[in-house]
């Protein structure tokens, strides 16, 4: 059974220089029934590059013209940068374009940049972690304008500590109640394969967390490498798949 990769990241995206034929070529060479695209529109971020977004309205003349040329249908999701002091424009910004898919995914805490670090300055790694678990809480908790949450233990990526990874048991209130209000609000989680791509050598979130989730009743998973290139277009995914198929989760093309 072939899957489709649900986190795909374009020339579009400031942190991409892919172009979307060499996608349609791969995926034609794959068998496969469409491809997704999730490029980022951020809000509340410092980055610059990040801070102009994609007119959706020549994005998708240009999506549905390589459509037609490589005879592939072409779906246009997105995944949001979310910040809870811009979810208004987030919510207007949802409502004026039809998406067929979309990711929540926090990039930023309070203001502060994870990537940049200014985040994690003057907080241990219990700390760093626990707010950002709190902000992640927050938006599922008053956001439901996605389908999936995305890499929802992503702040583990960039901390500036000699170990990066924590122990689900540290944060279990705070996890259990996102899985819980996931569930709760019919949503999905996204089992990113981009911590498998570096040092982590993990999932994002990670095995524990995926399990924990389905004993409290959840069943929507999408599969997304969060490449930014082709070659890491679906990477992962065969070991991931087997690896839910394990976890006993039943998984259908979609």
């Amino acid at each position: 059974m072939k899957y489709i990769d649900h986190h795909v990241h374009t020339k579009f995206s400031p942190d991409s220089q892919e172009e979307v034929e060499t996608y349609l070529t791969k995926a034609k060479e794959l068998g496969l029934d469409y491809v997704l695209f999730t490029d980022h529109v951020d809000f509340g971020g410092i980055d610059p590059d990040f801070m102009d977004h994609i007119d959706y309205y020549k994005y998708k003349e240009y999506m549905k013209k390589l459509e037609f040329q490589y005879e592939i249908p072409i779906k246009i999701g997105v995944e949001i940068g979310y910040e809870r002091n811009h979810k208004d424009e987030i919510e207007s910004f949802l409502d004026t374009h039809d998406f067929d898919f979309v990711i929540a995914s926090i990039h930023y805490g309070n203001g502060l940049d994870f990537y940049l670090g200014d985040f994690f300055t003057g907080k241990t790694k219990y700390e760093a972690y626990t707010e950002y678990f709190n902000i992640v809480l927050d938006m599922v908790k008053n956001f439901k304008s996605y389908d999936v949450v995305g890499h929802l233990d992503y702040i583990t990526r960039y901390g500036p500590y000699e170990d990066k990874h924590y122990d689900y048991d540290d944060y279990k209130d705070i996890i259990d109640e996102i899985l819980i209000t996931i569930i709760d609000n019919n949503k999905a989680i996204e089992v990113n394969t981009s911590g498998l791509r570096g040092e982590l050598n993990v999932s994002f979130p990670k095995d524990e967390v995926i399990l924990r989730y389905k004993q409290l009743g959840g069943r929507y998973i999408s599969l997304g490498s969060d490449c930014h290139s082709v070659q890491d277009y679906q990477a992962g995914f065969s070991d991931l798949i087997n690896n839910l198929d394990s976890m006993g989760f039943i998984l259908n093309k979609i």
